[in-house]
């Protein structure tokens, strides 16, 4: 045979395996075996560090080397996907949300609307609804921040809290948990309240222990807040601020189980939130903490697939990595001390306003050893942790920074880069504690790092490849048999 022959043979035969081949994958992603009761977590800034600096710190609590496998690292489907927005490399939470609740990219700062905001985005909790699935949304963050809004709502902007709050009141959709509303009257506080407009489209709110405990199936709908919720952002409390009257998301979850499990089926969106707050204000102690909690709530839909393996899909992933988390510093060379993250004894956001109570009590009469002491305090500083003078150092440049109202200013880019927009003291010293404890961070904003994806029960095969983010919400709607034909493509 003449070697032209054997070449355009060798071709032909080459391209009957990707036809094949193709074939197979549009096979896999439009038959795809039904999917009855569906949970779909998304760790908020979530990426793999995140995730290993949790089960390293487990492991360091036992004083061995290694890491202590979360629930969520022993699915049998792990992979990644891509986070990038229509617009933009490096996502946001309303672009990514959106890409994972209707399989379309959209532009920065866009909940539930195509690239241009001219036409809606239909997500596949919409769509659940549509069909006769329960639908229950839940979070740690407020109930209408991005992530969660996209799952309901169609806004230009993500800021638009009341339009988005409104959006759910009418959603139709059956359970809402975790934190509050931003702006429940309006910015101005002039609106029709929407806590009342729930009650009066057939919610049940629930913002108790006793009602929580107690509400049952015939409640439906329920908006349950968190008793314990920031007046700032109407989220729930960091998990390692200790607040006894707040649920905990697995708490959460497990009560939408009871209340939405039927017949019919369900679906679920459940957010750790605070992953990504945390993470934006590089702090490995309450990261630590929300991913475990996160776990927690994962732990309740996995004792669910145990009663029902074939008819359940868990989905885990990220909407984006959030502050570029490493597990090594320079300065440690090839050391680790996680146990010192214990030496902190609360979030960013609680130990932070000890400074600012120290500011407003001093009144201008500032004293770095005042400060010191509050550092020992909620870091062990010059106790359990021994600072260089180095360490010192800079601690003393940003109280300076702090107590001059310089440093706060995240518009500086010198201020910004060293504190984040933070109270220097505070950002300064969770760093030399994440430092001295083996941790680095290179951002307070989020990364374009692929995310992982983990995923058990039915049609779980189908995550195994590198996947975008648009493929998720996708590979869902076909399992769940629902239709994502209005989406913009």
């Amino acid at each position: 045979m003449k070697p032209g022959k054997k070449l355009i043979l060798a071709l032909l035969f080459l391209s009957v395996i990707v036809i094949v081949n193709g074939q197979e994958r549009r096979e896999l992603k439009t038959t795809l075996p039904k999917a009855k009761y569906v949970f779909l977590f998304i760790g908020d800034g979530m990426g793999l560090a995140h995730t290993s600096l949790a089960e390293a710190y487990l492991a360091s609590k036992e004083g061995s080397v290694g890491m202590n496998k979360l629930v969520m690292s022993e699915f049998p489907v792990q992979s990644y996907q891509r986070t990038t927005a229509l617009n933009r490399f490096i996502t946001c939470s309303a672009a990514g949300g959106t890409a994972l609740a209707t399989g379309s990219k959209t532009t920065i700062n866009t909940i539930g609307m195509n690239g241009p905001r001219d036409k809606k985005l239909f997500s596949i909790a919409t769509r659940a609804h549509q069909m006769g699935y329960k639908v229950g949304i839940m979070t740690s963050v407020s109930i209408d921040h991005a992530t969660p809004a996209t799952f309901y709502a169609h806004q230009p902007d993500r800021n638009m809290y009341y339009e988005i709050g409104n959006e759910l009141v009418n959603s139709g959709f059956d359970y809402f948990g975790g934190g509050g509303l931003i702006n429940p009257t309006g910015k101005k506080g002039n609106k029709a309240d929407l806590y009342t407009a729930a009650v009066s489209k057939g919610f049940k709110l629930i913002r108790d222990k006793e009602s929580f405990s107690q509400a049952k199936k015939s409640d439906l709908p329920v908006f349950v807040v968190n008793p314990v919720i920031n007046e700032d952002n109407a989220s729930m409390p960091y998990v390692i601020d200790h607040a006894k009257a707040s649920f905990t998301l697995a708490q959460i979850t497990r009560k939408a189980i009871d209340l939405l499990e039927s017949p019919d089926g369900f679906f679920m969106m459940i957010e750790g939130g605070k992953i990504d707050w945390a993470a934006h204000s590089n702090d490995a102690a309450t990261v630590v903490k929300e991913v475990l909690a996160l776990d927690s709530a994962v732990m309740e839909a996995v004792k669910f697939y145990q009663k029902h393996p074939k008819e359940t899909l868990i989905v885990i992933t990220a909407d984006h990595e959030t502050g570029g988390l490493a597990l090594g510093w320079a300065g440690m060379k090839y050391e680790s001390n996680l146990t010192l993250l214990d030496q902190q004894k609360g979030s960013f956001d609680e130990l932070d306003s000890h400074i600012k109570q120290y500011k407003q009590r001093a009144a201008g009469n500032f004293s770095y050893d005042s400060v010191a002491l509050i550092l020992k305090k909620d870091y062990g500083f010059g106790e359990s942790v021994t600072l260089s003078s180095w360490e010192q150092e800079q601690l003393r440049r940003a109280y300076q920074a702090s107590m001059s109202g310089k440093g706060c200013n995240q518009f500086e880019e010198e201020y910004f880069i060293l504190y984040g927009g933070l109270d220097p003291i505070g950002a300064t010293a969770r760093r030399i504690l994440n430092q001295k404890a083996g941790i680095g961070w290179t951002t307070w904003s989020h990364t374009g790092i692929p995310v992982p994806v983990r995923v058990m029960g039915t049609s779980a095969d189908a995550y195994k490849d590198y996947i975008e983010n648009t493929d998720i919400p996708t590979f869902i709607a076909r399992s769940m048999r629902l239709s994502l034909e209005n989406i913009e493509k």
